[in-house]
Protein backbone atom coordinates (compact mmCIF):
# COMPACT_ATOMS: atom_id res chain seq x y z
CA UNK A 1 0.00 0.00 0.00
CA UNK A 2 1.09 3.75 -1.01
CA UNK A 3 1.34 6.17 1.55
CA UNK A 4 0.64 10.05 1.40
CA UNK A 5 0.39 12.78 3.88
CA UNK A 6 -1.59 15.52 4.02
CA UNK A 7 -2.12 18.71 5.80
CA UNK A 8 -5.71 20.43 6.51
CA UNK A 9 -4.53 24.00 6.59
CA UNK A 10 -5.46 26.71 9.22
CA UNK A 11 -7.65 28.22 6.48
CA UNK A 12 -9.60 24.80 6.53
CA UNK A 13 -9.83 24.98 10.40
CA UNK A 14 -10.55 28.11 10.64
CA UNK A 15 -13.38 27.75 8.35
CA UNK A 16 -14.56 24.83 9.95
CA UNK A 17 -14.22 22.19 7.20
CA UNK A 18 -11.84 19.99 8.60
CA UNK A 19 -14.65 16.98 9.01
CA UNK A 20 -15.71 17.49 5.30
CA UNK A 21 -11.96 17.20 3.92
CA UNK A 22 -11.85 14.04 6.07
CA UNK A 23 -14.92 13.09 4.47
CA UNK A 24 -13.57 13.41 1.00
CA UNK A 25 -10.72 11.23 1.37
CA UNK A 26 -12.64 8.37 3.72
CA UNK A 27 -14.92 8.42 0.85
CA UNK A 28 -12.48 8.17 -2.35
CA UNK A 29 -11.33 4.98 -0.34
CA UNK A 30 -8.02 6.13 1.29
CA UNK A 31 -7.73 5.03 4.72
CA UNK A 32 -6.48 7.28 8.14
CA UNK A 33 -3.15 5.61 9.48
CA UNK A 34 -2.03 8.85 11.24
CA UNK A 35 -3.98 11.55 12.19
CA UNK A 36 -3.16 15.10 14.19
CA UNK A 37 -3.97 17.56 15.72
CA UNK A 38 -1.29 20.30 16.28
CA UNK A 39 0.29 23.54 15.26
CA UNK A 40 2.93 23.36 13.20
CA UNK A 41 6.60 24.86 14.75
CA UNK A 42 8.45 27.15 12.32
CA UNK A 43 11.62 24.81 12.06
CA UNK A 44 9.38 22.20 11.05
CA UNK A 45 7.54 24.63 8.63
CA UNK A 46 10.48 25.61 7.49
CA UNK A 47 12.18 21.91 7.16
CA UNK A 48 8.35 21.20 5.14
CA UNK A 49 8.58 24.04 3.22
CA UNK A 50 12.42 23.60 2.37
CA UNK A 51 12.13 23.62 -0.97
CA UNK A 52 10.69 26.37 -1.52
CA UNK A 53 12.95 28.46 0.18
CA UNK A 54 14.66 30.85 -2.17
CA UNK A 55 11.36 31.84 -3.55
CA UNK A 56 10.08 35.09 -2.66
CA UNK A 57 6.93 33.64 -0.96
CA UNK A 58 8.35 31.43 1.47
CA UNK A 59 8.39 34.11 4.72
CA UNK A 60 4.66 34.47 4.33
CA UNK A 61 4.16 30.39 3.27
CA UNK A 62 6.08 30.04 6.63
CA UNK A 63 4.17 32.72 8.78
CA UNK A 64 0.84 31.36 7.49
CA UNK A 65 1.17 27.54 8.01
CA UNK A 66 2.47 28.23 11.78
CA UNK A 67 -0.26 31.06 12.13
CA UNK A 68 -3.17 28.34 13.91
CA UNK A 69 -3.53 24.79 14.19
CA UNK A 70 -3.81 22.42 11.58
CA UNK A 71 -4.89 18.59 10.78
CA UNK A 72 -2.12 16.40 9.68
CA UNK A 73 -2.84 13.01 8.44
CA UNK A 74 -1.57 9.97 6.81
CA UNK A 75 -3.23 8.05 4.17
CA UNK A 76 -2.93 4.77 2.60
CA UNK A 77 -4.41 2.96 0.04
CA UNK A 78 -3.77 1.61 -3.50
CA UNK A 79 -1.95 4.82 -5.62
CA UNK A 80 -2.75 6.88 -1.89
CA UNK A 81 -0.91 9.97 -3.18
CA UNK A 82 -2.60 10.41 -7.46
CA UNK A 83 -6.02 9.93 -5.58
CA UNK A 84 -5.35 12.22 -2.64
CA UNK A 85 -4.47 14.67 -5.03
CA UNK A 86 -7.17 14.28 -7.51
CA UNK A 87 -9.16 14.15 -4.90
CA UNK A 88 -7.77 17.82 -3.38
CA UNK A 89 -7.56 19.89 -7.22
CA UNK A 90 -5.68 22.14 -8.91
CA UNK A 91 -3.24 24.62 -7.08
CA UNK A 92 -5.06 27.31 -8.20
CA UNK A 93 -8.91 26.63 -7.13
CA UNK A 94 -10.16 28.98 -10.34
CA UNK A 95 -8.49 26.13 -12.29
CA UNK A 96 -9.45 22.91 -10.01
CA UNK A 97 -12.21 21.01 -10.95
CA UNK A 98 -15.63 21.16 -9.22
CA UNK A 99 -16.23 18.05 -7.30
CA UNK A 100 -12.59 18.15 -5.60
CA UNK A 101 -11.73 20.32 -2.47
CA UNK A 102 -10.24 23.36 -3.89
CA UNK A 103 -13.09 23.59 -6.60
CA UNK A 104 -15.79 23.61 -4.43
CA UNK A 105 -14.22 24.81 -1.14
CA UNK A 106 -11.78 27.20 -2.23
CA UNK A 107 -11.01 30.94 -4.05
CA UNK A 108 -7.22 31.81 -3.92
CA UNK A 109 -3.91 29.30 -4.22
CA UNK A 110 -2.43 31.34 -0.76
CA UNK A 111 -5.54 30.46 1.09
CA UNK A 112 -6.24 26.38 -0.70
CA UNK A 113 -7.06 24.73 1.90
CA UNK A 114 -5.06 21.56 1.82
CA UNK A 115 -1.15 20.35 1.18
CA UNK A 116 -0.47 16.86 -0.26
CA UNK A 117 1.92 14.88 -0.99
CA UNK A 118 3.09 15.11 -4.93
CA UNK A 119 5.04 11.90 -5.23
CA UNK A 120 5.47 8.56 -3.49
CA UNK A 121 9.33 9.88 -2.28
CA UNK A 122 8.04 12.75 -0.66
CA UNK A 123 4.99 11.30 0.82
CA UNK A 124 7.32 8.97 2.94
CA UNK A 125 9.57 12.34 3.60
CA UNK A 126 6.30 14.02 4.76
CA UNK A 127 4.99 11.09 6.90
CA UNK A 128 8.47 11.25 8.60
CA UNK A 129 8.59 14.31 9.32
CA UNK A 130 5.53 14.36 11.48
CA UNK A 131 4.76 11.34 12.48
CA UNK A 132 6.83 8.67 14.13
CA UNK A 133 6.98 4.89 13.04
CA UNK A 134 4.66 4.17 16.04
CA UNK A 135 2.37 6.75 15.38
CA UNK A 136 0.85 4.81 12.51
CA UNK A 137 -1.56 2.41 12.49
CA UNK A 138 -1.99 0.45 9.11
CA UNK A 139 -4.96 -1.81 9.78
CA UNK A 140 -7.45 -3.75 7.37
CA UNK A 141 -10.99 -2.12 6.94
CA UNK A 142 -13.98 -4.69 6.39
CA UNK A 143 -14.88 -2.96 2.89
CA UNK A 144 -11.08 -3.32 1.78
CA UNK A 145 -12.07 -6.17 -0.79
CA UNK A 146 -14.79 -3.91 -1.96
CA UNK A 147 -11.73 -0.68 -2.85
CA UNK A 148 -8.95 -2.61 -3.18
CA UNK A 149 -8.16 -5.36 -6.21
Amino acid sequence: MERTFIIIKPDAVQRGLTGEIIKRFEQRGLRIIGMKFLRISRPLAEKHYAVHAERPFFASLVNYITSSPVVVIALEGTNAVAAARKTIGATKPQEAEAGTIRGDLALEIGRNLVHGSDSVENGQIEVANFFTEAELTSWPRNNDPWIFE
